[in-house]
């Protein structure tokens, strides 16, 4: 406890200006750690009830528990463990992600149990500065752990700060958990999609499980098959074609080479050739998003699908990248069929893999 109060006072004294912070490891190999453990979009969330059934739990419940875009039934962004912090044991510690959550005005029992943790020093420098309200911690209590404090001085400071930041807190966790199953998911790695993907253009790095379904010049789908029911079925395909106009990356070109690219090569029945696939216009309507990846434009379109005989649905995933170098364009897109459960995870998977996709130099494809 000595040393992290030590890390704390440091941190504050270099950091004053800034609203987030990162602590350096403790003295001591975290190898000595035991490893942490969690599901992957879960989080320990320790604060006292009191503060999580007013205003600043109404603001943690937005950040952390706000529906996830583009599904197609309302499922929050990550599962919460709310835990007195009295009742912090050994084996909540021992969780892969924990916040803790505090003002320093507040004197019921749980607050003062976490207000024990900030020195004198720490508490006058985030009294002189409204801003800092957040102070990141790895591998405290476990590796491969993310412990998060975040405090005020007084409940209507740190609401303030948790909503101005709130996509940025979403973002942490967001890239963490990716980062976390990109582990699993990479381990064992289909050399024959990594290969098949390479005339297109790109590097895929699936998982093994995929298995390929169909592969042409300009056109590949892998397809993780399901056994039995207890598991989500996922599609991902990709699609290359000329770059010549940027009206091609508007939201009404990308769903126009959508459905031209799944009325040609994917179908909803195998046997029916005018079952194919296409984008829910309403409930949910397409979410489309600019950004940059690898110095590439890139758009990002969340939503639902259907068959356009209705006789299948689910959630997506796609990107649209453009490589303005080599004059292509490349569309990615993962699609879940899993009806009447939860999709939150399956398209977390789908945006790991999209995300980890390569796009081929014309020296790399020459080779």
């Amino acid at each position: 406890m000595e040393n992290f109060k030590k890390m704390t006072i440091k941190m504050l004294l270099i950091l004053v200006s800034m609203a987030v912070w990162s602590c350096e490891e403790g003295e001591g190999s975290s190898s000595t750690k035991p490893k942490a453990r969690g599901a992957i979009g879960e989080i320990v969330l320790a604060i006292d009830s009191v503060k999580w059934d007013g205003p600043v739990g109404d603001a943690l419940r937005e950040v952390f528990q706000s529906d996830v875009p583009g599904l197609i039934r309302g499922e929050s962004m990550f599962d919460i463990r709310k835990i007195d912090p009295s009742a912090m044991s050994r084996i909540f510690k021992m969780s892969t992600n924990i916040i803790f959550v505090t003002t320093f005005d507040d004197k019921k029992i749980g607050s003062q149990n976490i207000n024990a943790l900030f020195t004198k020093d720490a508490k006058e420098k985030a009294a002189s500065d409204p801003s800092l309200y957040l102070l990141r911690s790895e591998d405290e209590f476990a590796q491969g752990q993310e412990v998060i404090y975040l405090f005020g001085n007084n409940e209507q400071q740190l609401v303030e700060n948790l909503l101005k930041n709130k996509n940025k807190l979403q973002n942490l966790f967001q890239v963490r958990e990716r980062e976390r199953l990109e582990k699993v998911l990479m381990s064992r790695k289909s050399s024959e999609a990594r290969v098949a993907s390479e005339g297109l253009g790109l590097a895929i790095n699936a998982p093994a499980s995929y298995q390929i379904v169909k592969s042409e010049d300009n056109f590949l789908w892998l397809r993780q098959p399901t056994p039995n029911t207890s598991r989500p079925d996922i599609s991902l395909f990709f699609y290359e074609t000329d770059y010549i106009s940027e009206e091609q990356a508007f939201p009404d070109s990308i769903m126009a080479l959508r459905e031209k690219i799944t009325k040609k090569h994917i179908f909803g029945d195998p046997n029916n050739q005018n079952s194919y696939l296409t984008i829910e216009r309403v409930d949910p309507s397409p979410l489309f998003k600019n950004f940059l990846i690898k110095e590439n434009y890139g758009v990002e379109i969340r939503g639902g699908w259907k068959t356009n005989n209705l006789s299948m649905g689910g959630s997506f995933l796609a990107y649209v990248i453009v490589d303005a170098k080599k004059g292509k364009l490349y569309y990615m897109e993962g699609f879940v069929y899993y009806p009447n459960e939860a999709h939150r995870e399956a398209i977390r998977e789908i945006e790991t893999i999209l995300l980890a996709t390569d796009l081929l130099d014309k020296k790399e494809q020459a080779s």
